[in-house]
């Protein structure tokens, strides 16, 4: 929008052409003709579930996604609760393989609601049969290199044998990557993967999308070039 006006303000022989344009790439990003393929730039490559293996040691950390407030009470966002539920799950079902399990909820408090993401969603996975004494809060993080970063402090050059990610399809290429950065293999489980129908009249679902995936891209790109300049 910033560019629109800066464009309708400072080009007037184009004014009629930008409206034109502005108009089709609202209405493109609105029905899903532009945020279809641009989710699916996103989510390649993670567009399924695939279980991992546990070793006799195993890690899993939770990406955090955001938290909301609903009815004066902070709550993790809408994405973030398939990612807490595949996380417990998880961690349930690496206990009844008999290794030694522990979930670090990685996520600070980048909304400046007032209090981090992994202690906003501890609660929930405890409710969920963790065990407090294999859960580990990373609360200070505010993206996710920081997540990676501050996770490989927690684990120090001490790998565990395994270590698995667990976010969101979207998210899962940058996580990956950040994690990679710091040496690590992590294994990743997607807790969701987000679809686009294509409509005629403009969605919120739509625009929700295109967001997310613009975030993405530019947030991966933005990782390559700090780590061509060697920032990260």
């Amino acid at each position: 929008m910033l560019l629109f006006f800066a464009l309708f303000a400072f080009c007037k022989r184009l004014r009629a052409a930008i409206v034109i344009v502005t108009v089709l790439l609202a209405w493109g990003f609105g029905t899903g003709w532009l945020a279809r393929p641009m989710l699916d730039i996103a989510q390649r490559g993670y567009e399924k579930t695939i279980m991992p293996s546990f070793a006799p040691k195993t890690t899993i950390v939770l990406m955090g996604g955001g938290t909301d407030r609903r009815h004066g009470e902070l709550v993790p966002k809408r994405d973030s609760m398939p990612r807490i539920a595949a996380a417990a799950r998880l961690y349930r079902q690496c206990r009844e393989s008999g290794a030694s399990c522990r979930l670090i909820l990685s996520g600070g408090d980048p909304q400046h609601h007032g209090q981090a993401e992994a202690d906003n969603y501890a609660p929930y996975v405890l409710a969920q049969g963790v065990a407090p004494a294999d859960l580990i809060r990373e609360n200070k993080s505010l993206n996710t290199y920081e997540n990676a970063q501050n996770v490989m402090r927690i684990l120090g050059n001490a790998h565990d044998n395994a270590l698995i990610v667990v976010t969101s399809a979207y998210h899962m290429r940058r996580s990956v990557r950040a994690f990679e950065a710091f040496g690590y293999e992590p294994q990743p489980y997607v807790s969701d993967v987000r679809e686009n129908r294509l409509t005629v009249l403009p969605r919120f679902r739509s625009l929700e999308n295109s967001e997310l995936a613009l975030h993405e891209v530019v947030g991966l790109a933005r990782f390559h070039v700090w780590r061509w300049l060697h920032l990260y």
